[in-house]
């Protein structure tokens, strides 16, 4: 399979890559290499296989730069890139999120017109949904984006639709929530979490920790899209990518402290605008059309992602 991944050298697409690396597919690779958190950091992501000869790396930005040369040649497309995170969605921060969430994925829609894919499979994201009162939540409840980025992924969601609609574009979407493991960024929480945990600055929990999330580990988040690209499936099609654990936030602080070995440092600010105070997605639909459920329980992916920690930190 000739693949594609935008977004490659981020926290989850250079887990894809090395996946598909590893089965031997080829990789195409497009990062723009935004300053969001360090690149060398993105850079340290691709290093282990950035020298293999089935992968390659184009800098790219998908909101201005051409990009259909790109797509020669492509089997499947894996649509990663975007601008992350609820909280700089606000105020002068939101152009980014329209130029890199919204206008990116319609020019890479543009240009897939002009080849023939098998599948694009969009990374979406559980911030679509917002504040809602049935949990877990299925893919058929309405979305009420409570953040601007939550509305930037969901246009871009639609996009794909319209697009599949309208010119057959073989799109389906994946909603993730709350990814986390080895590579995660430097900006979520888990990250920060554990790195107070290794004796770093202080983790600051914005809320009282009684926030629930549902977890899931990066490994069945690239299991999830190598089964997006090979299933049976109608064009527009959405999915749930969700679980393995749903905990408070306060549990995830006892987990991490257990991890480490030490009390984890943590200092509590009010709830920041945007911030839901629960996630949970049902996977049925998942499990039925991609024969994918979660495998990874929050504690076996914590231990992964301490051990991360260590390694790069050389403790």
């Amino acid at each position: 399979m000739r693949t594609l991944v935008t977004g490659a050298a981020g926290f989850i697409g250079s887990h894809l890559c090395e996946r598909l690396l590893a089965d031997g597919h080829t990789v195409r690779a497009i990062d723009s290499f935004t300053d969001y958190y360090p690149p060398e950091s993105k850079r340290r992501n691709i290093a282990e296989f950035a020298g293999s000869p089935a992968f390659e790396l184009l800098t790219l930005d998908l909101s201005t730069d051409k990009i259909d040369q790109a797509l020669a040649g492509v089997d499947v497309v894996f649509h990663l890139a975007g601008q992350p995170g609820v909280r700089l969605s606000w105020a002068d921060g939101f152009r980014s999120y329209a130029e890199r969430n919204i206008l990116a994925t319609q020019r890479l829609l543009e240009a897939t017109r002009r080849h023939a894919l098998r599948r694009l499979v969009f990374s979406s994201s559980s911030s679509v949904y917002g504040n809602l009162v049935s949990y877990p939540t299925p893919e058929t409840d309405l979305p009420r984006p409570y953040s601007p980025y939550g509305v930037t992924k969901l246009a871009a969601e639609h996009l794909c639709s319209a697009y599949a609609e309208n010119f057959a574009i073989p799109a389906v979407s994946l909603r993730y929530f709350t990814v986390y493991g080895p590579r995660q960024r430097p900006d979520m929480a888990f990250h920060r979490l554990i790195e107070a945990g290794l004796g770093g600055p202080a983790f600051p929990a914005y809320g009282d920790g009684s926030a629930i999330r549902s977890f899931t580990f990066v490994d069945d988040v690239v299991e999830a899209n190598m089964a997006a690209a090979s299933a049976e499936l109608a064009p527009g099609e959405v999915f749930n990518i969700s679980g393995g654990s749903s905990v408070a936030m306060s549990e995830a602080y006892e987990i991490v402290s257990s991890l480490t070995g030490s009390p984890t440092k943590v200092d509590v600010f009010p709830p920041k605008s945007g911030d839901v105070q629960r996630t949970g997605g049902a996977v049925d639909k998942a499990e039925r059309l991609l024969g994918w459920v979660p495998k990874t329980d929050i504690r076996t992916g914590l231990a992964a992602q301490v051990a991360w920690h260590r390694d790069i930190r050389g403790v």
